[in-house]
């Protein structure tokens, strides 16, 4: 087998946060000994998120088996996600922060299924995956990542599902979404059908224009390559998907000081 350096697009700052969920893990369940560091197997977890490498790939690179890999990436993925906010407090934070309104997206999340599981074919990208709702800024930060249901759930009802509506409700934000969330009340969505009035053509002209920035949210978590076809249990990319974003929110405080 040959080896090679790799480089890491992520900051320092990110691998000393997450270096740091381990060691605080690690002191609380009373682990006194393993084969890697809390560091160590932060940049191995960082590896394999940003960049998807396999398991197998990094079980050797960092001189451990590939089951004690697997668990590095498991226990760490876990504590990630565990940080991610709920929906009332993410909300609650972007009505502080005064955001005039916010996106609603969702995204699939490729997964490796034979054409006999249905429950995971999305009509809509006319593949297999999970569809995991995402609101962000105008500015296309995260705000929020829902867990993950079969690709076939429509975005419509994937926002009842997760009670979204119930909580702008509560919140009273403005929420901007695409056509595939038409008629969902609450929501703010574009006209729809043919020779629509010049009104309605402007309209949907500037709904597009504010949704636009915002829909660079789904894009940022597709930076990480574990998300552009995960290999493992469908379920598991919710968590997944809320790992990463508490790690791209460390990216960005980081790249703005």
């Amino acid at each position: 087998m040959l080896f090679y350096r790799s480089a890491l697009s992520l900051s320092r700052r990110t691998l000393h946060f997450v270096a740091g969920l381990i060691r605080r893990h690690r002191r609380v369940i009373g682990s006194s000994w393993r084969k890697l560091d809390p560091a160590r197997q932060a940049l191995l977890v960082l590896a394999h998120l940003r960049k998807g490498e396999t398991f197998r790939d990094l079980a050797a690179g960092f001189e451990v088996s590939t089951t004690t890999a697997w668990r590095y990436v498991e226990e760490t993925v876990e504590l990630l996600a565990a940080r991610a906010p709920t929906l009332r407090s993410a909300l609650r934070q972007a009505g502080i922060d005064g955001h005039a309104y916010l996106i609603l997206d969702g995204t699939l999340i490729p997964i490796d299924r034979v054409a006999a599981d249905r429950p995971y074919y999305s009509g809509k990208h006319r593949r297999h995956g999970m569809n995991v709702q995402v609101i962000a800024t105008p500015d296309g930060d995260i705000v929020w990542v829902s867990g993950a249901l079969p690709g076939s759930v429509h975005d419509s009802k994937a926002a009842w599902i997760w009670q979204i509506l119930h909580e702008l409700e509560r919140c009273g934000l403005i929420m901007l979404a695409d056509k595939g969330y038409q008629g969902v009340q609450g929501l703010t969505t574009p006209y729809k059908g043919r020779g629509k009035p010049a009104s309605q053509k402007n309209s949907n002209r500037a709904h597009t224009r504010l949704r636009g920035r915002g829909e660079r949210a789904n894009a940022q978590l597709k930076t990480w390559k574990v998300l552009q076809k995960l290999r493992c249990c469908p379920y598991k990319a919710g968590p997944l998907a809320k790992a990463i974003h508490v790690l791209q929110d460390r990216e960005i405080q980081s790249e703005r000081g």
